[in-house]
């Protein structure tokens, strides 16, 4: 009783200081209503933890948070001293992908062998619809040739983890999920550099063979660091087993670094030094970060969870407020239209994604499936991207609006969806029932 008093608390101060801010903004004086924009959110962010509804929102409303405060205060998110904020947007992306694939294994592939009809499905209808609505954005409203190129990388990137998220939430096909992400992921760094290219290319410079080593350093590396701590956390019998996929990772990373050698025009000897620390920080460093996970904390892999996903939210709030706060100016010509089409990008996804689904006939939790993979993309990676480009306060803005924003149409389509039941779940009532008689 006392929580839900507590949680009533909050959303009846949440209420108030939202006609504060009203009055404040109405009356002209919105520079005021910063501190109390900020209050509502926070308040907001606790008291819908009390209602089964909208509890999944909370941390979009920190997000919400963090975005109101990088507006009203820049100055204090954009450096601290002479430190620049914009560096940690890829180690904080490196750690969230890290975090992304300690929790899967090569298992999650076998998917693609099980359920190849909803595989193709899904990674087709994500990297052929959600370009193409972005290219139809921009070719329809007069956006900035940058802020344009932020549009279209959010429709070249991966499906992101939020997906899996969502599919779980709805009763949707959480195997399938996994899978989609996963593949969408693995040939993110041939599919989206050749997307942007032939797409965005007319608004910026791409450079195919960077953007590819870009996405391997922050994505597909961590990763695999991430596949390595499992393997080892998971202290498999089979050594041989382990062994075999140990060494493949090591020459994953060793073919992969050639790249390095093509964009940076090195000789051996550069690529020795690149390959180097590339091994050291996501091969040995993971093996070594998983036997003192074991030897310390016997292995517990429920606090692991939540140190991880802490550290995710903690990372994907940091990256938001820091492209928010050094994009400022720019949001706020454009930023009700760029919100407004964020909107309709991501429905429109999630529409396209279930129709095609629909039309070959998958079963419905493939469809609703199919619509998180598709309207929901990697958001974290497209701001990193656009850091890597060197447009962070132009290019990583619809990124940055994006993220928060799927988060919020994507728990909020789950909630309505958990309401439905499936197929499949009238025929496991049907099992039940007789069984209990």
């Amino acid at each position: 009783m006392k929580n839900i008093n507590r949680y009533k608390l909050a959303m009846g101060l949440a209420i108030a200081l939202l006609i504060i801010a009203l009055v404040l903004i109405l009356t002209g004086n919105t520079s005021i209503a910063g501190p109390f924009l900020i209050l509502l959110f926070i308040s907001l962010s606790f008291g819908v933890k009390g209602y089964q509804a909208v509890k999944g929102l909370s941390f979009t409303m920190w997000m919400f948070t963090a975005v109101t405060a990088s507006m009203f205060y820049p100055e204090f998110f954009v450096s601290m001293g002479g430190f620049k904020t914009k560096t940690l947007i890829v180690p904080l992306l490196q750690i969230i992908m890290f975090g992304m694939g300690s929790q899967m294994s090569l298992n999650d592939f076998t998917g693609v062998i099980k359920m190849p009809k909803g595989v193709v499905i899904g990674v087709g209808a994500h990297y052929l619809f959600m370009p193409f609505m972005a290219f139809v954005i921009t070719r329809v409203f007069n956006f900035p040739p940058e802020i344009s190129a932020g549009i279209i990388l959010i429709g070249c990137v991966p499906s992101g983890l939020a997906s899996n998220v969502m599919s779980l939430l709805a009763n949707a096909n959480l195997a399938l999920a996994v899978t989609i992400g996963a593949i969408t992921t693995i040939i993110s760094p041939f599919v989206t550099p050749f997307l942007m290219k032939v797409i965005g290319g007319q608004y910026v410079s791409v450079d195919i063979w960077k953007m590819m080593l870009d996405i391997i350093n922050m994505m597909i590396f961590p990763i695999i660091a991430g596949f390595i701590f499992n393997l080892i956390n998971a202290g498999k019998e089979n050594s041989k087993s382990k062994t075999i996929e140990l060494a493949s990772y090591l020459i994953i990373i060793l073919i992969a670094n050639l790249i390095y050698v093509k964009v940076n025009q090195t000789n051996f000897t550069g690529y020795l030094i690149a390959t180097a620390k590339s091994v050291g920080l996501f091969y040995l460093l993971p093996i070594i970060a998983a036997m003192l996970f074991r030897y310390f904390l016997k292995g517990d892999k429920v606090l692991m969870k939540k140190i991880l996903s802490l550290t995710s939210m903690v990372g994907i709030a940091i990256i938001v407020t820091v492209i928010t706060a050094a994009g400022r100016d720019s949001l706020l010509k454009v930023g009700a239209l760029l919100l407004l089409m964020s909107v309709f990008h991501n429905i429109a996804g999630y529409f396209l994604g279930y129709s095609v689904a629909w039309m070959f006939k998958m079963p419905e939790q493939d469809r609703r499936t199919i619509a998180f993979e598709t309207g929901m993309p990697n958001a974290g990676l497209a701001s990193g991207l656009a850091l890597a480009m060197g447009n962070i306060a132009t290019i990583g803005l619809a990124p940055a609006i994006y993220g928060p924003l799927m988060n919020v149409t994507g728990s909020t389509l789950a909630s309505w969806w958990r309401t439905k039941p499936t197929k499949s779940d009238h025929e496991l009532v049907h099992i039940i029932e007789p069984a209990r008689s």
